[in-house]
């Protein structure tokens, strides 16, 4: 018996990042949105190891992908002696900051829970998905959601708005590790207030969202590729844009779909991987 997931990806609609714990762990405050770009995860059971296959041949699928890590954390926490066989089929480009590997390891979570009958509550699979990494619970969970702390307490928002996103992918890469450290030698007084986004999103007014819109990694990395993506994505209409993650996506919010496609088929002439999606108020779902 095996299962096929739809696993989405995040955006960052705000991230500061305001201190650093004695473990090396960032305190961040963010709000999070998951949108209708998704990897396909298929998990099916076998009696004893893990398994991973990928259709992206970059991605390692040994014991260091999320996705094996979740599956090994799944049965320790449920016992037995179990294995599984996962294939994903990735579509969330990676190195973006839209948490394609958190998205997987939340969709074999969610699908071992369904193939094994163990029905443990969303609130304990989360518990889990904790271990695996810090955005693996929002992944879970999905929808729309302020974060704290490492990135794992989570306060649901209501849905946010109707509208187009565009994503870019530009053909930079950005370490997540040289952007924390980059962040360390700044240091870390709050510079932004999620509020603004909070209330838009709280109002349904997509123009505020827009207006709100912050990542303190633009302001670290300065990679000027990034910038003129933002400037492209405004001059089409977007009422907002800004980097998600530690980069290198950029993502612009649009009221009107129409002006959204246009502006994805003017940024398809110079970048390979641009999106249009949208909003989605759920984690994983049965494809």
């Amino acid at each position: 018996m095996k299962l096929t997931v739809l696993a989405p990806a995040k955006l960052n609609l705000f991230l500061d990042i305001t201190g650093k714990r004695s473990d090396g762990y960032h305190i961040v405050n963010m709000v999070m949105q998951a949108v209708s770009l998704y990897d396909e995860v298929t998990v099916g059971l076998t009696d004893n190891d893990i398994r991973i296959e990928c259709s992206d041949k970059e991605i390692p699928c040994d014991e260091t992908n999320t996705a094996y890590r979740a599956a090994k954390a799944f049965f320790e926490a449920v016992g037995g002696d179990r294995g599984a066989v996962i294939r994903i089929k990735k579509r969330i480009p990676s190195q973006a900051g839209m948490a394609g590997g958190s998205t997987d390891a939340a969709a074999v979570l969610w699908a071992l829970n369904e193939l094994t009958g163990a029905s443990l509550p969303l609130e304990k699979l989360a518990d889990i998905a904790e271990t695996i990494g810090a955005d693996v619970p929002f992944c879970l969970y999905g929808g729309t959601m302020t974060a704290g702390g490492i990135g794992t307490i989570l306060s649901p928002l209501p849905d946010m708005p109707e509208c187009a996103v565009v994503v870019v992918q530009p053909d930079v890469r950005i370490s997540t590790a040289q952007a924390y450290r980059l962040s360390d030698e700044k240091g870390y007084d709050a510079t932004a207030d999620a509020e603004q986004v909070i209330g838009g999103i709280a109002e349904g007014c997509l123009k505020d969202i827009g207006a709100g819109l912050y990542n303190k990694f633009e302001k670290i990395v300065e990679i000027p590729e990034i910038e003129s993506v933002k400037e492209t994505m405004m001059n089409a209409g977007a009422v907002g844009a800004c980097l998600t993650g530690s980069g290198s996506a950029v993502f612009g919010l649009f009221e009107d779909r129409s002006m959204a496609e246009d502006c994805a088929d003017l940024l398809e002439k110079k970048y390979d991987r641009v999106y249009v999606v949208k909003p989605v108020s759920t984690g994983p779902v049965r494809k």
